[in-house]
């Protein structure tokens, strides 16, 4: 069951991107997936230095989806920190530790060949 939306897609991802700036994500990679998938509307891909970070970004993200719009998230890999994949249900967005990031190449996948090839740049 997806998470219950009360913001729309364009807010939560503008509060996203805002939030991992505020947190210093590294590496921001914005996809959008209108018309390309059913899973959301966008999908985040971004790396912290540290399991720490990694951890801390998320929960930051999470906490301030709820308390500035009202939206509940689906967490999974908080615990471990190398990978944090959170849900809003219109966004996904995905924290890496920068090593496992560059295992799962998650941009290949869903960037045209051009885009994904800068982003690693």
């Amino acid at each position: 069951m997806a998470p219950a939306k009360s913001a729309n897609s364009e807010t939560q991802l503008a509060r996203i991107l805002t939030s991992l700036t505020e947190d210093k994500a590294e590496d921001v990679v914005e996809i959008d997936l209108r018309g390309k998938s059913a899973i959301g509307d966008y999908m985040v891909i971004c790396s912290g230095r540290s399991t720490r970070q990694v951890a801390a970004i998320a929960e930051k993200l999470v906490d301030r989806l709820k308390h500035d719009l009202g939206v509940q998230s689906k967490v999974e890999g908080k615990d471990a920190g190398d990978w944090v994949l959170i849900d809003t249900g219109d966004v996904i967005v995905h924290v890496f530790r920068p090593e496992v990031r560059e295992f799962y190449q998650l941009e290949k996948m869903w960037l045209p060949a051009g885009e994904a090839a800068a982003t690693q740049a």
